[in-house]
């Protein structure tokens, strides 16, 4: 059994320079374990509550010190002793804070202890995170998923020059993460080209490391994502497929989608989403519909049914209540699992056995401020995640990720996930 010695926090700064907690978890024999935990731009209005200082003075009021003197203080005196498994932790936690969004504590703060704890356990073991994960869930089958990876952004992971979020590309046909990435290569590069010559633009990213051209439509970036496929010399549909994150709660105003030049109401967005699944080769959309649109949810997943799997991200938070909800009203057939959404490992792997239980697809997801640690990599492996989205090919935060992917399949025989399939 597991003894905390010792918890304690840290304040350091995500990739958008933005604060977020590290915390380090130190076990009566001697292993010490760290874990950062990432940040949102696109939150949902259902998200655990991140502990923030609201100082103004210091980082606009974005200052985790209260969340870090969280972990030092409380938690560690709470938590410094004999502790049974994952779920005793998190269930301690939990009833510490005693609120229904972890508002008291913070989920920052909570995430990042259930994960730290995690990591040390799993030290204490000498077993691989991945490995430690899959026991947590249940897991006798890691395998290795399938990458969607940002090209385009718009939203708020960019200027809003257009309103959806993000463009991905999924290397369907490689049958291993360095030969996804490598065909990710081909492509990325390919449309900074494309957009160099077609906008006169120099390669500027966005959050999460997406090109982000001033396209005039939605549309026209999906057009440009074809035609770096094309120009890579791959085949749109067979070698490269794309998935696209709408995001809609940002453009959903009084009952109309505000897309572009159009105003929509929910029939006209889901006419819009399925001609797109008919024109391109999408084969996931992300939150086509706004967070508290639920009665259209039902109409989106059909019309799209077969083509395109419909993704809840913002819509379902990682929150078992919101997804049996829809799992009863037959609303979406995936999840985008955000660990952070919920605030604890156990919970989010409460939400992960929930969508399995109805035959849905899983993503395992990143956040637009995220940080050099590398956990999620090992939490796609270990849950068997369909997908992960990490972000794009560029920056440290992003790379840290998908190189422990490389070295997870160099060192073991785990297959990649066939999807789509």
């Amino acid at each position: 059994m597991p003894v905390i010695r010792k918890l304690s926090g840290l304040e350091i700064l995500d990739s958008r320079g933005r604060p977020t907690v590290r915390a380090s978890c130190e076990l009566a024999g001697g292993v010490i374990a760290h874990a950062s935990v990432p940040s949102g731009a696109s939150t949902g209005a259902a998200e655990a509550h991140e502990l923030r200082d609201r100082d103004l003075k210091r980082f606009g009021g974005l200052g985790c010190r209260k969340a870090v003197e969280t972990i030092s203080g409380e938690l560690n005196k709470a938590l410094a002793r004999d502790i049974a498994n994952q779920r005793e932790l998190d269930e301690a936690m939990l009833k510490l804070d005693g609120t229904p969004n972890k508002s008291r504590l913070g989920a920052n703060a909570l995430l990042a202890v259930s994960i730290a704890f995690a990591r040390a356990c799993a030290m204490e073991k000498r077993q691989p995170l991945y490995q430690h994960f899959a026991d947590i869930l249940g897991n006798k089958a890691p395998t290795l998923p399938r990458m969607t990876i940002n090209l385009f952004s718009g939203g708020k992971h960019a200027g809003g020059q257009v309103p959806i979020q993000d463009v991905l590309v999924v290397p369907a046909r490689a049958k291993s993460i360095d030969e996804g990435l490598a065909v990710t290569y081909a492509v990325y590069h390919a449309a900074a080209e494309l957009i160099h010559e077609k906008y006169q633009m120099r390669l500027l990213r966005a959050d999460e490391g997406g090109l982000a051209p001033p396209a005039k439509s939605a549309e026209a970036l999906l057009q440009d994502a074809v035609q770096s496929i094309l120009d890579a010399h791959l085949q749109p549909g067979r070698d490269v497929m794309l998935a696209v994150d709408v995001a809609s709660s940002h453009f959903y105003e009084n009952g109309r989608y505000q897309l572009n030049e159009q105003s929509l109401d929910s029939a006209g967005m889901i006419r819009t989403l399925r001609e797109w699944v008919d024109r391109y080769p999408i084969v996931s959309v992300e939150d086509g519909l706004a967070e508290d649109d639920w009665p259209n949810w039902p109409a989106l997943r059909e019309a799209i049914a077969g083509k395109a799997i419909v993704v809840g991200d913002d819509f379902l938070c990682t929150n078992p209540d919101r997804i049996r909800r829809a799992i009863d009203a037959n609303a979406a057939s995936a999840l985008l699992l955000k660990v952070n959404q919920i605030g604890t490992l156990t919970e989010a792997a409460d939400a992960c056995r929930l969508a399995r239980s109805a035959g849905w697809n899983v993503t395992i997801s990143a956040r637009s401020g995220e940080t050099e640690d590398d956990w999620l990599a090992d939490l796609a492996v270990g849950w068997s995640g369909d997908q992960i989205k990490i972000g794009s090919i560029t920056q440290s935060e992003r790379l840290a990720k998908y190189n422990r992917l490389l070295a997870i399949e160099a060192e073991t025989s785990l297959s990649i996930v066939k999807w789509p399939n």
